[in-house]
């Protein structure tokens, strides 16, 4: 029992434990050197990111990396938080705590990595920390489903082919 003011049941027992959930990892390569990969990703995001897809106010708004914080700007001017950025490394890497949608008390992990291959730049996704999420299992589920799309649209913003 992990919490002395209740009692697990058990369906809790049966399930998969919040720590068992595996990170979602995703890779591709882009077109182009380091440093242009990091900058198509962190300072052209507003030109690649679905958001008619994956954001909080649809299609018209407007995503940036701005200091320390990827922010999403409404058209009528409403910003929402998608993550804090915590360790920022360019154009190698940065980390940042993520919760799109939702506040910083549910947020999961998520770190991009660049690195130089025959070809362009690998783009190393890792998205983690599912235990931080309100829902873990439908946030990761979510995740796994949405990350091979936006990656793609990276993809071909960057100059390459999805195949």
């Amino acid at each position: 029992m992990d919490n002395l003011f209740s009692h697990a049941s058990p369906a809790d027992e049966a399930s998969e434990p919040v720590d068992a959930l595996d990170a979602i990892v995703h890779t591709v390569v882009v077109l182009g050197p380091v440093s242009k990969a990091f900058i198509g990703f962190t300072e052209h995001t507003h030109l690649w990111w679905p958001l008619e897809e994956h954001s909080v106010f649809g299609a018209g708004s407007y995503v940036e990396f701005e200091e320390n914080l990827v922010l999403e700007t409404a058209d009528d001017g409403r910003t929402a938080v998608w993550g804090s950025i915590d360790d920022w490394q360019p154009p190698m890497s940065f980390h940042a705590s993520w919760h799109p949608g939702t506040t910083a008390l549910w947020s999961t992990e998520l770190r991009v990595a660049f690195r130089a291959v025959d070809g362009g730049t690998e783009l190393r996704l890792v998205h983690d920390g599912w235990e931080g999420a309100e829902d873990p299992v439908r946030t990761r589920a979510e995740y796994d489903a949405g990350w091979p799309d936006v990656l793609a649209r990276f993809v071909r913003f960057m100059g390459g082919e999805v195949g």
